[in-house]
């Protein structure tokens, strides 16, 4: 065998050797991210599956306080009557009033109850009798989406959500690596064997993925809005430079220190914007009142079903807000409380360049922009990402060792892992909580290598 010969036998050695490295160096990290990202996946696909149809769900279970019975002909009463109807059953601070949002649904009025408490009173818009009521956001769907964010276990467990959002980032990039084809004859678009096979669980896990896998990223991107760190920085940056608002629109209006969070739910990108201020009037005169506020929204053309957040201060305005599926009826509106005049008058049309972008996403990722299609094909998505996380637990489960976590072997070569860390860490810079966790995990991997190597020894 010549010189020539062998020294093309190195190379082709060596290169298979580093091809061998760099994947097992993907497989380590695969595995890391599943067994960080899978538990929290499972848990918001299925919560996020039932959240999709969430006004269909709370029709039925609260059918008792969400609907009525529509006599033809009939006429509402007016919501200020509606109000008092509300505070003789449950005395206390009218703060917001939800008009109907069809003929047979019921209003809704937020009371800051003597108790302390803050609840939602239903409210038979025809005769004013009062349905019953419920804690603020105490309907079943609230229940949901609260478990779907964590919120119910306080801003650690957020914080792992914003984790995992980008652990799953990692989990579909390492995954689609793992899956390119290479000159296998199937687990490619086509799953072998059967149940009983590992194999099985392998191409249904890597076929699973691939095909949701684009999908999974744009979950976990558009969910990280919602988030305590990420999520609360960049709603700063968008509203403090105009990227929320177009310049201008403030002009000439007051503004206090309260923010459109403080009168409700409202749309992230708008939630810290500062509520303009109602002028004070030269002399005391009383507020045009709720019934012409409710009028005032009505003409000018909000969406049906918008709310109503009443002043609670001397210079305190009528907002009226309403967030329908359709991303070109959501309207911010306030009125000043003594003329009943618009100070302003905002659309998603008026929205800047990455408001659009994130409410589009978060819009799709509810499952509202497209209506049933967008909520039947996120439900498969769910069911989907159900699917890969069990078809991981049995793949790991049938090959993991006895006694052993079963973590896929470390690269040969300590640089292919250092390459692959330092991709992760760009990762960790955009996110930061991830890149805490990031250092947290190549910490622990450092030391379990340490731990075998001595035992080796």
């Amino acid at each position: 065998m010549s010189d020539q010969t062998l020294s093309l036998g190195r190379a082709g050695a060596r290169a298979q050797s580093g091809s061998s490295d760099l994947y097992r160096a993907v497989w380590r990290w695969h595995f890391y991210a599943g067994l960080l990202v899978l538990p929290f996946l499972i848990t918001l696909a299925l919560t996020g599956a039932l959240y999709l149809f969430r006004d269909e769900i709370d029709a039925v279970v609260h059918a008792d306080l969400k609907r009525v019975a529509v006599t033809e002909g009939a006429s509402r009463i007016a919501p200020s009557t509606m109000v008092s109807a509300a505070l003789s059953a449950h005395p206390g601070k009218a703060v917001k009033y939800t008009d109907p949002p069809t003929p047979g649904s019921s209003a809704e009025v937020t009371v800051a109850a003597a108790t302390g408490q803050r609840l939602a009173v239903y409210i038979n818009p025809y005769d004013g009798r009062v349905l019953g009521s419920l804690p603020d956001r105490g309907t079943v769907m609230w229940t949901v989406r609260t478990l779907h964010s964590l919120k119910y276990f306080g801003p650690v467990a957020r914080g792992a959500i914003e984790i995992a959002g980008g652990w799953a980032i990692l989990l579909v990039g390492t995954g689609i690596y793992l899956w390119w084809p290479r000159r296998q004859g199937g687990g490619v678009v086509s799953v072998r064997g059967t149940p009983k096979r590992r194999v099985f669980w392998r191409d249904t896990h890597a076929v699973t993925g691939v095909f949701v896998g684009f999908f999974i990223v744009f979950l976990a991107v558009t969910g990280m809005p919602w988030s305590g760190v990420w999520g609360e920085k960049v709603n700063e940056w968008a509203n403090g430079t105009n990227f929320g608002y177009p310049t201008g629109v403030y002009v000439g209006v007051p503004m206090s220190d309260d923010t459109l969070r403080q009168t409700g739910p409202k749309t992230w990108s708008l939630e810290q914007a500062r509520l303009p201020e109602s002028a004070t009037p030269a002399r005391p005169t009383d507020p045009v009142g709720l019934d012409a506020a409710v009028a005032a929204f009505g003409r000018m053309g909000l969406h049906a079903g918008f709310a109503v957040s009443l002043p609670t201060k001397p210079k305190g305005v009528y907002t009226g807000t309403v967030y329908p599926d359709d991303l070109a009826q959501q309207r911010v509106v306030h009125l000043d409380q003594y003329t009943g005049k618009p100070l302003l008058d905002m659309s998603y049309a008026d929205y800047g360049p990455v408001a659009k972008w994130l409410e589009f996403g978060i819009n799709v990722h509810m499952g509202q922009q497209f209506g049933l299609a967008n909520q039947l094909f996120l439900l498969v998505v769910c069911a989907a990402i159900v699917l890969l996380a069990a078809s991981a637990a049995v793949m790991w489960w049938k090959r993991r060792p006895a006694g052993s976590l079963g973590v896929p072997p470390a690269p040969y070569d300590p640089r292919v892992m250092k390459g692959v860390i330092a991709i992760l860490f760009i990762g960790g810079i955009l996110f930061p909580l991830v890149g805490a966790s990031l250092i947290v995990m190549v910490i622990l991997d450092l030391t379990l290598a340490a731990r075998r190597r001595e035992k080796a020894a």
